[in-house]
């Protein structure tokens, strides 16, 4: 209480300090006579203001001008002078041009059986605007390709409080992506969160600021490509997300094959604004606090907008939620045995009991280690023994903690010749820690290798120990958090103005940075082999180490001391960097015909991108305890030269085309590919529009892919070699050498091609009443040329077939072909010929088809009780088809034991009521059925009973808003409304016991908000 206290007051003293400044925004204009449409993009530039209107409409009427400073609603108000077009505000601020209303007719004596009295024209409420998905500057209700906007009133509405939970609710958004308690977002990128449009992959997703390219975070996802982050965009600072779904190569160049995602700043501040934003949890846990100030300044030739933004997010512990804190929260009675803190086996795997060890480690995990077995794994098939908890699976963070800050500022200077300097800046600074797992050890070979089998001259037997370290042995939970600190910096500047009547320029250099410096908790393999084990006294007939360990170093609690002489952080200090010099030309009447003037915009760009991974050098060494890393790091050129063209063939219909080159330098080679795209926009009657679009675009590979050094990782796979020789008459599935444990080498490859797409689109825009619209779009993206890693199992089964030299079906295979040279060298066999590791690298081999339906749906509806707004949207994916290698046949990605985890619909609906002072808004969204956890794994059954899938789900959540003034607003937003749980999943035996990509078990959440202005127009 305390804290929130200290937090409230510090937003009131900020506020005090800023009112000073709040006022009515008055910029200088200068707009000459001409063009009413030209005009009034113009003067969207000049103030940084967006009006809504229907370009055809004003098609040809023309305007006087405008100079002067002044706020930018009297400047528009004087260029619609006689115009017959006024402006309105609608319900959300919006600035809406429509036609002026007809004067009534003079007034006559009604008739003596009286008569009803003239009623006022009605006028059209244009919804949003879209610039995203065109350079042209244009005001269009839509265009050839689809796009969705969400406000950010809309986002404040729906209860959405961070980017990604923005993003989540998005139905195109339909890729698996990673939560704050991934494992592999713990390992390899922690604190990140992703956008995956189309389920296409998160690097094929292109994530803009301002229209501009940031970033990526450093580290890469899941350890193979570069991403973008979206959850330290801050969200007090957007003023709309735009979605662009489709190929935009030719518009934006490389990483654009599934959709853009643009977040708009704020650009206008017509006072000073302050937020202050603290929610809680109604089960207790994740606690966040939030505060975001925004002011302005302008005069004749300055202007200025600034603002920052605090933000303070508690941790969320699994222990806090009963449906996961246990062991005994697993779904089948096998799997709830206790957690193995203390273990110890024979080579058979036997577990040996520890008898009354145990009970001198019972003050372990807050006192929940005791004596525990899972039936059949001791000897002969016995009950097996160890020293286990319940309750030490709770370690672990579920909401990560965080406190940061994030300043922008949009600056602009106008000089008498018209032309004018901008500056864009945004900063962060962030600190996260989570917490993925307590420490574990086992024996560990100088070489890597983790089989942990010794040979025990204390005991005259091979065996194999394993022990986790407690909460109370580390010190607290604290000395086993992740941490990553944040820093982040965008800057773009440049000058624009106008050459001529008609053309616009724009000179720009921007500049992105993401560093972070990121430490993980590890323990020191060789320290604990000592600790554990003692000196090693040489090697048995087998090659297994000898060891003289009295059982009793494995049974007994480290003191503080001894923890901390075998655990150490291993620290990375990653950093990515983008920069683009840039050169934009645009001209709305480059040229007319019969049906309007062309449209034109060109850019030519230069750019530079690098990325350095700087680990820890003793991360890539067999240092700790199972983890050998890679490095990474390097850099590319780019340069780019783009042309689009708005052309109005008829009257009613518009063609949009655009194409691109880009060449990208890396690693001494040179790739470069042309992308075009088009657009069809017809409007054979004035409510209905029809629109086609279709366009290729590429992706350079990541430069991770490019780049990355050789590191480890841990998996498994059959060995076909020793299947075939030992037991050839045994089914794969029974065969002894089936799931072998293998360290997978891997490395990049600078040999890489890049990824090739081609989109299209298909569909409608009705409004069949002024208050009702609906669409309808048919989307198909084709990748090809995709960048994976080479399949372990197909060089097993490569390596096989080039040893006995014929495959399965008795064809012969040539051993000195360069597939069999290639696979052989890439697997390795220890003297005994066990199969022991397989090394790996990503090449250009898969494919990725997708297509599907969006559809919109919007109605508003005036009633003398106040006013309905409603809003859905659904998308429905048809086929999701994916190929490995060319011949291998297609894989159904919604097909049972596909072993992908997407959804094939996703749906949100809205309901807002709106009247006097209050507005409430309820908001829903379902997301489609998913493969249980055996069918993700490719190892359902049908035979076993029961569904394959995990039936659709439905989230709540619902606001409430009371204005008390013009300026001051209070919120009221509730998420998970009905406190929903993940769905039960019978097979997902594995904790936390659901899909932790989808669902979590955090419950409803509170938010309350409170928003003053001073000065400037009403909230």
């Amino acid at each position: 209480m305390v804290r929130r206290l200290r937090v409230l007051l510090l937003s009131l003293a900020c506020t005090a300090a800023l009112s000073a400044q709040a006022q009515v925004a008055a910029g200088a204009v200068d707009i000459p006579a001409g063009d009413l449409v030209s005009a009034l993009d113009a003067l969207a530039r000049q103030s940084g203001v967006q009006f809504v209107y229907r370009a055809d409409q004003l098609k040809g009427l023309r305007t006087s001008g405008v100079r002067g400073a002044m706020p930018a609603a009297d400047a528009l108000d004087r260029l619609l002078r006689g115009s017959g077009y006024v402006a309105r505000r609608d319900a959300s601020g919006a600035m809406v041009i429509v036609q002026a209303p007809k004067p009534a007719p003079a007034p006559r004596t009604p008739p003596a059986s009286g008569g009803a009295s003239a009623e006022p024209a009605s006028v059209t409420e244009l919804e949003s605007i879209q610039v995203t998905g065109s350079r042209i500057p244009r005001a269009q209700i839509e265009g050839p390709a689809p796009i969705t906007v969400m406000t950010a009133q809309e986002i404040k509405a729906n209860g959405f409080t961070s980017v990604p939970d923005v993003l989540r609710a998005m139905t195109q958004n339909g890729g698996e992506t990673q939560s704050q308690q991934s494992a592999s977002g713990a390992d390899f990128s922690p604190g990140a969160q992703q956008v995956d449009l189309r389920g296409l992959g998160p690097n094929h997703t292109l994530v803009l600021v301002n229209g501009r390219r940031i970033a990526d975070f450093p580290m890469p996802f899941k350890g193979r490509s570069n991403f973008t982050d979206i959850s330290n965009i801050p969200l007090g600072m957007v003023e709309r997300i735009e979605i662009l779904t489709g190929s935009a190569s030719a518009i934006y160049g490389s990483d654009a094959i599934s959709g853009v995602v643009n977040f708009i700043l704020k650009k206008q501040a017509d006072g000073t604004t302050v937020d202050f934003r603290m929610g809680d949890s109604t089960r207790g846990g994740g606690e966040s606090f939030n505060l975001s100030v925004s002011s302005g300044y302008s005069n004749e030739r300055f202007s200025a907008i600034y603002g920052f933004e605090l933000q303070a997010q508690n941790p969320l512990w699994a222990y806090e939620r009963a449906r996961q804190d246990s062991t005994k929260d697993a779904p089948t009675q096998s799997t709830r045995a206790a957690r193995r803190a203390f273990l110890r086996t024979n080579f058979d795997d036997e577990y040996l009991d520890p008898g009354a060890a145990c009970a001198g480690l019972a003050q372990l995990n807050g006192g929940t280690t005791y004596r525990a077995s899972r039936p059949g794994w001791g000897a002969d098939g016995e009950d097996g023994y160890y020293c286990g908890s319940d309750e030490s699976i709770g370690y672990g963070t579920m909401i990560s903690k965080r406190k940061g800050v994030n300043a922008f500022a949009s600056l602009g200077y106008r000089f008498d010749n018209g032309s004018e300097w901008f500056a864009d800046v945004q900063m962060g600074y962030h600190e996260l820690s989570m917490f993925r797992d307590v420490s574990s050890w086992s024996y560990q070979a100088p070489d890597g290798n983790e089989d942990g089998y010794f040979f025990n001259q204390a005991t005259d037997q091979v065996e194999y120990w394993q022990r986790q370290f407690s909460p109370e042995e580390m010190g607290g939970l604290d000395a086993g958090t992740i941490r990553n600190r944040q820093k982040t910096l965008s800057l773009t500047t440049g000058f624009k103005g106008r050459w001529g009547e008609h053309w616009d320029w724009e000179a720009a250099l921007s500049h992105s940075q993401y560093q972070s410096t990121i430490s993980w908790p590890q323990i020191v393999a060789s320290k604990a082999n000592d600790l554990f084990l003692g000196p090693q006294l040489g090697s048995d007939d087998d090659g297994l180490p000898i060891f003289n360990a009295d059982p009793e170093r494995l049974y007994r609690p480290l003191t503080r001391a001894e923890y901390d002489a075998i655990a150490a952080r291993t620290v990375y200090q990653p950093k990515s960097r983008t920069d683009t010099a840039s050169l934009t030309l645009t001209n709305t009447e480059l040229f007319t015909m019969p049906a309007g003037a062309v449209g034109f915009a060109g850019t030519l760009e230069v750019g530079n991108q690098s990325y350095n991974l700087r680990p820890d050098p003793l991360a890539t060494q067999y240092y700790y305890y199972s983890w050998r890393d890679s490095d990474g790091k390097g850099s590319r050129d780019r340069w780019a030269a783009a042309g689009e063209l708005r052309l109005p063939l008829l009257e009613k219909l518009n063609l949009s085309v655009a194409g691109r080159y880009d060449q990208y330098r890396y690693g001494g080679h040179d790739i470069d590919k042309f992308t075009y795209s088009a657009g069809l926009e017809w409007r054979p009657i004035e409510s209905l529009l029809l629109r086609g679009s279709y366009g290729t675009a590429f992706r350079a590979p990541d430069l991770h892919y490019v780049f990355s050094g050789e590191g480890n990782l841990e998996s498994f796979g059959a060995d076909y070699y020793r299947c075939r020789t030992e037991e050839p008459d045994s089914d794969l599935g029974d065969c002894s050498y089936s799931d072998e444990n293998l360290v997978v080498t891997r490395r990049g490859n600078r040999e890489l091609e890049p990824e090739t797409s081609t989109a299209w689109t298909a569909g409608l825009v009705w409004s069949p009443m002024a208050n009702l619209d609906f669409s309808i779009d048919y989307f198909n993206i084709e990748l090809r040329q995709q960048v994976q890693d080479l399949r372990i199992d197909g060089i097993l089964q490569d390596e096989a077939n080039c040893r006995l030299g014929r495959r399965p079906d008795g064809s012969a295979v040539d051993a000195a072909s360069p597939t069999c040279v290639d696979a052989l060298a890439r697997v390795g066999r220890n003297g005994d010929g066990d199969l022991y590791s397989v090394y790996i690298n990503p090449i250009n081999i898969a494919r990725e088809r997708t297509n599907g339906i969006d559809f919109n749906a919007r109605y508003r509806l005036e009633t003398r009780f106040g006013s309905f707004r409603f809003n859905g949207n659904y998308s429905w994916v048809r086929e999701h088809e994916s190929q490995q290698y060319s011949g291998d046949p297609v894989e159904d990605q919604f097909a049972v034991n596909s072993g992908f985890d997407i959804p094939r619909s996703k749906a949100s609906v809205s309901l807002s009521w709106d009247k006097d002072r209050w507005t409430t808004t309820l908001h829903g969204e379902r997301l489609g059925k998913l493969p249980n956890y055996d069918s993700y794994n490719q190892s359902y059954d049908p035979d076993d009973g029961g569904s394959a899938w995990v039936g659709a789900t439905y989230r709540y959540n619902a606001s409430v808003q009371y204005r008390f003034t013009d300026h001051a607003q209070l919120s009221l937003a509730v998420t998970n409304l009905f406190d929903k749980l993940p769905p039960k999943d019978p097979t997902y035996t594995s904790y936390p016991y659901y899909d932790v990509s989808w669902f979590d078990t955090v419950g409803r959440q509170v938010y309350l908000q409170y928003t003053h202005k001073f000065g400037g127009s009403a909230l």
